[in-house]
């Protein structure tokens, strides 16, 4: 396997990640989610690798802080350490662009995100209530800190 290379999102990408986000997630974000991140300037990217696309994320830039909003990895393509180096890439470009801390939310139900953070230094500094949407209710989400 070659080693990933990262593209920034555009709207040609947004049928194969919109597809892949509805068979990875039960409340997958919608089509105008991305259109929306897109517009509004937000670090998008598609992971690829030899050739195909892999994995994609987004990431919001304000001030000395980054904020992961979305980050996946097409189901093909899991298993091969490629959200570690997704990951790896997007702390580094929220070092460039000046972050001095990187924030996301999980779902404590997400056991295989929360080891993929924790491996990646993340450590969890709080929770909120009811902020995913889950069957039959709301999920809580651990918030997730990494000093840059």
């Amino acid at each position: 396997m070659a080693a990933p290379t990262y593209v920034p999102m555009s709207d040609t990408d947004l049928d194969w990640v919109v597809a892949n986000e509805a068979e990875l997630h039960p409340y997958p974000w919608s089509r105008g989610n991305f259109s929306d991140s897109l517009g509004a300037g937000y670090s998008a990217w598609v992971q690829h690798v030899d050739g195909q696309r892999c994995g994609y994320a987004v990431m919001l830039s304000v001030l000395d802080e980054a904020h992961l909003l979305n980050i996946s990895v097409a189901r093909a393509a899991q298993g091969r350490g490629l959200g570690a180096a997704l990951l790896a890439f997007l702390c580094g470009r929220a070092r460039e662009g000046g972050a001095s801390q990187f924030f996301l939310e999980v779902r404590p139900s997400n056991l295989a995100a929360r080891a993929l953070y924790g491996r990646a230094g993340f450590e969890a500094i709080g929770r909120r209530k009811g902020y995913y949407p889950a069957p039959g209710g709301r999920e809580d989400a651990i918030v997730m800190r990494l000093s840059l």
